[in-house]
């Protein structure tokens, strides 16, 4: 299939064939590059025991934050390194948000206490947008069309195991160090992209076609989302039901892993579970052209609000703690939903946007993240070895997302 698909791809000849990357060199690059993101989330969680004993935390709850602060700190570099990719270029945006995402990493290595542990991973966020970023921008630069939507289905292929195998990645670091040694890794991985990339990928935005760097183009932006109903709605609607997907993923850990028991299991758990997301993102590529992006969304959005509600009895009459294959099944169904609606909603937010689409994307992204940062804090920080916090998350934050795809929509 792959071998197919690599043979009837066709090339848009934006700059010369003598100077663009082998194909499938440029497959993993851009696939590996994008893939640093999930992997320093979800490869920390592991962890996240051993890091909240070593550092002393009084409460288990705040190795949250572990997770939270690497989303709240790309909130903010987004608004960074998309304008700075279309001012300098695409790699030395690349550069910049390399440097910083190392820079993080050894603050976090090096880590004494807590609040510096949290500053490192507040700069990993940041880091870590431009290798979020800046790929998707060489891909529109040198693909477009059907070219560019079979470029963007190999890089998802990549890219959907990353957050499958990395918790299995961090426990085997683990077995074999200490958790500073997951930052090590993260490092060195980081080191390695940015020389492969410095040394095989060629500049793809040509000098003349640079626009000047202006954060008043960025505010101009944030006041253009604002004004449009539709992107502002959607765009919050995002924020919305990202809140309590954030709390599973901080919470996943001691949710599966200390009150289920799991222990070494919890990453073949976890996989399960992110392939839910991946399947979900096919189906949804299927179904889009026949039933529109509204109909998916408001379908998936009563799903998450339908099996919340009715998963809510067997957790109140089990004390949250409902058996195991029982909220294994919850979890599947919800990320299914949450799978189906990530893309669609970010892609309506985006449709009235298509002036400003580069700027618009970042402020997209920036704002829903600012909303889903605290909401998913604040959701985590009620858990008590009991699972009654995430579900009502679902359910409450899923009523709000709905009431806004509702409002966003035109009448």
């Amino acid at each position: 299939m792959i071998s197919r698909i690599l043979a009837d791809t066709k090339i848009v000849k934006l700059f010369s064939p003598s100077q663009r990357l082998p194909f499938v060199e440029f497959i993993a690059l851009m696939a590996l590059t994008t893939s640093l993101v999930a992997l320093t989330i979800d490869g920390m969680l592991p962890a996240l025991p051993a890091i909240g004993q070593d550092l002393a935390l009084a409460d288990p709850n705040h190795t949250q934050l572990i997770v939270s602060m690497v989303f709240l700190g790309m909130a903010f570099g987004q608004l960074l390194f998309g304008p700075m990719s279309d001012s300098y270029g695409r790699k030395v945006a690349l550069y910049a948000g390399m440097t910083v995402f190392m820079l993080g990493c050894l603050l976090s290595i090096f880590a004494t206490d807590f609040n510096t542990m949290l500053i490192g991973r507040v700069l990993q966020g940041i880091g870590a947008s431009a290798p979020r970023v800046v790929p998707m921008a060489l891909i529109r630069d040198e693909y477009e069309g059907r070219a560019m939507a079979r470029v963007m289905s190999l890089i998802m292929m990549v890219f959907i195991l990353v957050p499958m195998l990395a918790p299995a990645l961090g426990q085997l670091v683990l077995y074999i160090a200490d958790w500073r040694s997951i930052f090590g890794s993260f490092l060195g991985l980081a080191l390695i992209l940015t020389l492969w990339f410095s040394i095989r990928q060629p500049e793809t935005l040509a000098p003349e076609n640079r626009k000047p760097f202006s954060f008043k183009q960025v505010w101009l932006g944030l006041v253009e989302v604002c004004k449009i109903r539709a992107a502002l709605g959607y765009t919050l609607a995002v924020g919305m039901v990202s809140g309590p997907f954030l709390t599973y993923l901080s919470t996943a850990q001691p949710v599966l892993q200390e009150q289920y028991g799991l222990g070494a299991q919890f990453s073949l758990y976890f996989a399960v579970l992110a392939l839910a997301i991946g399947v979900a993102s096919f189906v949804n590529s299927k179904l889009v052209m026949q039933f529109g992006m509204r109909f998916l969304s408001r379908c998936a959005m009563l799903g998450v609000i339908g099996l919340s509600l009715v998963f809510l009895l067997p957790v109140y009459l089990t004390d949250g703690n409902p058996p195991l294959l029982l909220f294994m099944a919850y979890l599947v169904a919800i990320l299914f939903c949450m799978g189906m609606l990530f893309g669609n909603l970010n892609t309506m937010a985006m449709e009235p946007l298509g002036h400003i689409a580069g700027i618009g994307a970042a402020v997209v992204g920036s704002l829903s993240t600012l909303v889903s940062v605290p909401l998913g804090i604040a959701i985590g920080m009620f858990y008590d070895n009991s699972v009654m916090p995430l579900v009502m998350g679902f359910l409450l934050c899923g009523l709000g997302a709905l009431w806004l795809i509702r409002w966003a929509e035109p009448e």
